[in-house]
């Protein structure tokens, strides 16, 4: 179980340094040289003879989730969106089947109807596309049918590039019937054309090559049937032929490199909240539900025979990109896969009922059915299909993932049902369980001695917190048990795409590198977004239908994931000494959705002295409001009476007081919740506040706002009891603060400001390198003397990245440089708001 670390002056860090350099990047010369020490500056220690915590080659990875459209329209390849007419107003209200297409009419005559009876391609793909064409046109170009828009602003075709058009038909014409398929701009201009005998009235897959004679980023793709008769269309597709590592049904190239360039040593798939939401049904008749929960076996094999699903993000999802597709990206990147299965227990605020025992026995061995299928060889069921699908070798599976941010009353019993069953039957897979998706709290705390007493591997740690909580939580993992269950940080990420927030992320990941005995897998979430349909920010790169734009995250943990190293070195940062500011300011009253009565308000200094008092017996005049709720003076008490009012703050005191102690009396009237007490308030969004019987009265929180988005300090299960008058007492001293509730301790503040330089130390054994890592969020130069022992013949010469702020302060750029004053104790100054990742080599002989 985790508990709160100390926050020494002394930390003992490791530092990792950068890989290959790009010499196109520009260089940089320190200012500072070899033995320019200063007792003012701080100072790395390193010993390089010593051993620490091996890394894993799955340190870092990326968490892939079908989230702000990444599949269809993303990094999935295909150019034609609702290929087979199976969009729905079930997916999102302004879905149709025929959403993306129109139809055209050029010279011929026919209706043009999406159908869904007995002449279907098959039962999983349901719907297609009816051409009734009774006229024949002249010219190459004529023909009665549709026309689709792609993804986006439309289809990007480059000159001279080969697309590969696929699509599925029949017909009722005796002799045949041709379809003219043409590439073209938004206005008509044909690109290239080709055509198609399509023969026979029963489904069959129909190929032609296109290559457009110039560019468009708006193209798009015709379909046009020629002559007379029946002809029916579904699935019909326009693929690249240049996919990321020319895989057929494949990745779109430029997004599948930005990932690659990452090195990821995992990838988690499929998700994220589309794991674990939605029904339990089968996709089969009669109900053939669009909102089921995500079932691996629905993605693999045959494209065409693969049901779409209404996603949980509010659009289709094809399952085109399905689970054979997402192993062969593991394996082509190189990284370890990790899937996530559902254990019957819906999350992400979905409400279906919970499933029989019979549908989890189903769900319980689809688990096992998945491992077979990635491991199994031709003699086993799941082993023989994949081998069938295309890839005879396995896909040496070594780790799962039980659920997806769970916590239900149900969850813990299921889950030990599916425990219990991959143990038994595959003693060799590590088992990952969840603590849900906060980074602390009752939930947190439950779900961590659940993981810890039931024996799991990992446990996947989710949260989205501000930068100021990762700047003040380096050591979070300094105290974890090395004895009981490793972290897997499925999900993190600062909640926000500028430098500073990339630089609080840096700064955290070298407390993770530092824990590499405990923290084994780390992925910051979500990766990709499209500009044009995003549900979720912040995120680590951003695309649409011609480019892909990085943000200042993806470079920090490129750099991270570059370098990571394979061996923790010993390394400890002394800081010079620096005045505490303390926590100052007013003190403050307030409500949510609840009327209460404060009394007895008093606030004194440290010296016994009171600075403030109040028993409300004359009148309010010492309290400020902020023009919400309706504060009086009630028989000599404060009451605010309105319980739909929210955040009803009314402060009094001075913005310079500090190690005080406030003391008053609550008591909750009526309403949802109970009542908050604040201090060290600055102003309207910037304070502490005690916000007690929250969240509909579920929970209690010590908040800190800064600028008005707030972070939880103090999470506790406490639930306020109406009528019942609190003792409230909070003593601030320097940058903590006790909070008593009744007189008893309740909870201890400790904001003490975190060093603004991080730094870890890490080896790279297969080059020899010893990788200093530095973050440094100040906004000036930083000087640090760098000390070396237990390393004979450290080159003066030493390869240094630098990531700092772009000109127009939006991104983050790295930079190479050489650095000649390196050896066993030099000084290095390190640019404002940075990440530098120095490599000391041994000495050539």
């Amino acid at each position: 179980m985790p508990s709160k670390p100390p926050s020494p002056a002394k930390r003992t860090c490791t530092l990792v340094l950068a890989g290959s350099l790009t010499a196109a990047l520009l260089s940089l010369t320190p200012a500072i040289g070899a033995n320019a020490e200063s007792a003012q500056n701080r100072t790395i220690s390193i010993d390089a003879a010593g051993s620490g915590p091996s890394i894993d080659s799955t340190m870092y990875g990326a968490f892939y989730e079908d989230i702000n459209q990444g599949a269809d329209g993303g990094i999935y390849a295909e150019l034609v969106q609702n290929r087979s007419f199976e969009f729905n107003s079930a997916d999102n209200r302004t879905y149709s089947p025929m959403t993306a297409w129109e139809t055209l009419k050029r010279g011929s005559a026919g209706t043009i109807t999406v159908v869904n009876d007995n002449n279907r391609l098959n039962e999983n793909n349901r719907n297609y596309l009816q051409i009734e064409a009774t006229s024949a046109g002249a010219g190459t170009g004529a023909g009665v049918g549709v026309r689709n828009s792609g993804w986006n602003a439309g289809q990007k075709l480059e000159a001279h590039k080969k697309y590969n058009y696929s699509v599925w038909a029949r017909t009722s014409n005796p002799v045949g019937s041709t379809v003219a398929v043409t590439l073209e701009t938004p206005e008509g201009t044909r690109l290239d054309i080709a055509t198609v005998k399509i023969k026979g009235d029963s489904w069959a897959k129909y190929e032609v090559t296109l290559s457009p004679k110039s560019s468009t980023d708006a193209g798009r793709l015709a379909t046009l049937v020629q002559g007379t008769g029946t002809v029916r269309l579904d699935m019909v597709s326009l693929f690249p032929k240049d996919t990321w590592n020319g895989r057929e049904n494949g990745l779109r190239k430029d997004l599948a490199e930005k990932i690659n360039d990452l090195h990821p040593g995992f990838l988690r798939f499929p998700g994220g909240c589309i794991v674990n939401t939605g029904s339990y049904d089968t996709y089969s008749a009669p109900n053939y539900t669009r909102a089921r929960t995500y079932q691996w076996k629905d993605t693999i094999g045959p494209v065409e025979q693969r049901p779409a699903n209404r996603n949980f993000w509010g659009y289709n999802q094809t399952y085109g990109l399905g689970y054979m597709e997402y192993f062969q990206w593991a394996e082509d990147m190189g990284a370890a896969p990790v899937p996530v299965v559902p254990v019957g227990v819906t999350g992400c605020g979905d409400t279906e009922q919970a499933p029989d025992q019979a549908t989890l026995d189903r769900y319980i061995q689809d688990t096992l059915d998945l491992i077979e299928f990635a491991n199994g060889d031709a003699s086993t069921e799941w082993g023989a299909k994949r081998i069938a699908y295309g890839h005879p070798a396995p896909y040496n599976l070594d780790r799962i993932s039980l659920g997806n941010e769970e916590y239900k009353p149900e969850f813990k019993q299921y889950f030990t049902q599916f425990y219990n069953a991959v143990r038994k039957a595959h003693p060799e897979i590590k088992i990952i369980g969840n603590t849900g998706p906060f980074s602390q709290g009752p939930e947190f705390d439950d779900l961590a001695k659940f993981n810890a007493d039931t024996g799991v591997d990992l446990v996947d740690e989710h949260y989205y917190n501000d930068p100021s909580w990762f700047l003040n939580n380096n050591h979070r993992y300094d105290s974890y048990d090395r004895n009981s269950y490793k972290v897997f940080l499925g999900e993190y990420a600062s909640r926000g795409n500028k430098p500073e927030n990339a630089l609080a992320e840096a700064s955290y990941m070298t407390g993770l590198e530092r824990n590499a005995d405990v923290v084994k897998m780390a992925s910051y979430a979500p990766l990709i977004a499209n500009e044009a349909n995003t549900q979720w920010s912040p995120d680590m790169m951003f695309f649409n239908g011609t480019s892909v734009r990085t943000t200042p995250n993806y470079e920090v943990q490129k750099l991270f994931m570059n370098n990571v190293g394979n061996q923790v070195v010993p390394s400890t940062q002394d800081n010079p000494a620096s005045t505490v500011i303390p926590i100052s300011g007013k003190v403050g009253l307030s409500t949510w959705a609840t009327s209460a009565r404060y009394d007895d308000v008093k606030v004194t200094g440290q010296d016994g002295a009171t600075l403030f008092s109040d028993d409300f017996s004359g009148t309010a005049a010492a309290w400020t409001g902020n023009g919400t709720g309706s504060w009086s003076i009630q028989d000599g008490g404060y009451v605010q009476s309105s319980t739909t009012a929210q955040n009803t703050m009314v402060t009094a005191g001075s913005a310079d007081w500090s190690n005080y102690t406030l003391s008053t009396k609550a008591t909750k009237l009526a309403g949802s919740e109970g009542f908050l007490v604040s201090f060290g308030v600055k102003d309207t969004g910037n304070y502490f506040w005690w916000n007690l019987g929250g969240w509909n009265n579920s929970k209690s929180v010590v908040e800190k706002a800064v600028n008005g988005g707030k972070t939880n300090v103090i999470e506790k299960n406490t639930v306020i009891q109406t009528g019942h008058e609190y003792d409230i007492r909070i003593e601030v001293t320097g940058r903590t603060a006790k909070l008593y509730l009744d007189g008893v301790l309740w909870g201890t503040v400790d904001d003490t400001q975190a060093d603004p330089v991080y730094s870890v130390v890490t080896k790279d054994t297969k080059s020899g390198d010893t990788i200093v890592k530095v973050v440094n969020t100040k906004a000036d130069k930083t000087p640090v003397d760098i000390k070396v022992t237990g390393a004979a013949n450290i080159s003066t010469t030493a390869a240094v990245t630098t990531l700092t702020q772009t000109a127009d302060g939006q991104n983050l750029a790295p930079a190479s440089s050489t650095f000649n004053g390196a050896g066993a104790a030099f000084t290095y100054e390190f640019e404002p708001k940075s990440v530098t990742f120095i490599r000391l080599a041994a000495a050539r002989k």
